[in-house]
């Protein structure tokens, strides 16, 4: 008659599961791995009186199958954050130089200093800037009196210089006409007195010409009066006008560059003063965490930091989280809401899986590119918790109710399949199996068993056959399926 150990165990987990965590489970056919690790213990099991059943071929560890509960999970160290955190941001543009920083884990009270950054340059740009101002205020000046004179040089043509011009050719007109009215009246007297032989016929023509003349220079200056009138004053005055429009532009055009100057004037000042970052409220202050691939924090003294860098973080610690790395192979069986257990260096904890990453972190040298996800656990608010405690979670990911299990160390998997050794009266006898989830201690049969069978524990220590199973070259093709 044999005793069995383990199913003693296994029947007992259904009292024990609300006191104790569930097992740290994996994928079963990396518990496998275990076999050989269990067959020390078993050989040292076997040393304890009634913990073996002796036959013809030896003394071997056996298990009765029965039926139980099995509960699924997933172990991961991870370390604590805050879901919410107030970002302290670098606001100056381009690359700057820390020149000190607070210590983190620092408490702090609002209106305290936490980064100081190298003013040279910003100091330098503010200098700079306050001559390009001065020297737009200046233009800017030049032009309001320009655009004053353009808008003056209007009516000074128009009541002006066009009416002086139009009075002068008025006055000339009324002068010639009063010569060609008075030529006129020479000539016809001329021509009365010809006729009578008083004058000469050359004194006649020299009247004539003196007609014709005075008629050319009254038509010379009737059309000065036309083309002033018409052409002149029109053309002056839209140039004039031109003139002012082009002043005014050039006044927008200045008064832009003056607030241009402005503005990079008032940001620079800003800029110097947000050299000097000062807490925005009292609590506790803590440094980003750094790339793991990284020697040294991202922020230190004498470290180079850009616009809109993240410096330091306030944390909420009423609003703590969990963030862990889930291996790419069994990332596909974590889902939100899943519960999780947290186990803090002075406490254990409740909570669930707030998020899984879809997409890897990345991976490289630093982290043995091994491929994980993050995934978030939300804890819940309690006091004592602080960021960068490290935890342990174990994530449930299955809870299985009355299934036939297995230990681990009585399956042997094989390049034909998974396989156990059934106790029978005939000696030990091979089972082919198909497996379900495991917690790494246990399985569960999908099939090749039943409730009462007994099976052999470590059968590579005791059963020939399974050694030969484990020697059989194994196919490549399968390995890679």
């Amino acid at each position: 008659m044999s005793t069995d150990l383990f199913s003693e165990r296994h029947a007992s987990e259904d009292q024990t599961a609300a006191q104790e965590p569930p097992s740290h489970g994996k994928w079963w056919k990396r518990g496998l791995l275990a076999a050989g690790v269990v067959g020390v213990i078993a050989t040292a099991a076997a040393l304890i009186p009634g913990a073996v059943s002796r036959d013809d071929s030896g003394a071997k560890l056996t298990h009765i199958i029965i039926r139980g509960d099995l509960v699924v999970s997933v172990t991961e160290q991870g370390m604590l954050e805050s879901s919410n955190n107030t970002e302290v941001k670098c606001k100056v543009r381009g690359w700057n130089t820390v020149i000190w920083v607070i210590e983190g884990g620092t408490e702090v009270k609002a209106g305290d200093e936490l980064v100081r950054l190298d003013t040279k340059r910003i100091e330098d740009a503010v200098s700079l800037q306050t001559t390009n101002t001065h020297t737009s205020r200046a233009t800017l000046e030049e032009s309001l009196a320009e655009v004053e004179k353009a808008k003056i040089a209007i009516p000074k043509y128009l009541e002006g210089d066009y009416r002086r011009e139009r009075e002068g050719l008025e006055s000339e007109l009324e002068v010639k006409t009063t010569n060609l009215d008075f030529a006129k009246k020479m000539l016809e007297d001329s021509e009365k007195l010809f006729n009578r032989g008083y004058v000469t016929e050359l004194e006649v023509e020299g009247n004539k010409f003196t007609v014709r003349r005075a008629e050319l220079e009254l038509e010379v200056v009737e059309t000065q009066l036309v083309v002033l009138e018409k052409y002149t004053k029109e053309m002056r005055r839209e140039t004039l006008m031109g003139n002012l429009a082009a002043s005014e532009s050039k006044l927008q055009a200045d008064k832009a560059g003056l607030e241009m100057d402005e503005g990079r004037l008032a940001l620079a000042e800003k800029e110097l003063e947000y050299c000097v970052i000062k807490a925005e409220r009292s609590g506790l202050v803590i440094h980003p965490s750094a790339a793991e691939w990284k020697e040294t924090p991202d922020i230190a003294k004498g470290a180079s930091v850009r616009k809109d860098q993240v410096l330091l973080l306030m944390p909420d610690l009423s609003e703590m989280q969990v963030k862990v790395g889930i291996h790419e192979s069994i990332v596909d069986h974590i889902k939100p809401g899943m519960a999780a257990r947290i186990t803090l260096p002075d406490k254990t904890l409740d909570g669930k899986v707030s998020s899984v990453a879809s997409v890897t972190r990345p991976a490289g040298w630093w982290t043995g590119n091994v491929v994980k996800y993050d995934t978030i656990i939300e804890l819940p608010s309690v006091e004592g918790l602080k960021p960068g405690m490290s935890a342990e979670v174990e994530i449930i990911v299955d809870r299985h109710k009355d299934e036939l299990t297995i230990p681990v160390a009585a399956v042997l998997e094989t390049e034909e399949g998974d396989f156990c050794w059934v106790k029978t009266a005939d000696g030990a006898k091979r089972r082919s199996l198909r497996l379900g989830d495991t917690d790494d201690s246990f399985i569960i049969v999908k099939a090749g068993l039943k409730e009462g069978d007994e099976v052999v524990l470590n059968p590579l220590a005791f059963i020939d056959e399974a050694q030969t199973e484990v020697l059989k070259p194994f196919d490549e093709t399968k390995r890679e399926k």
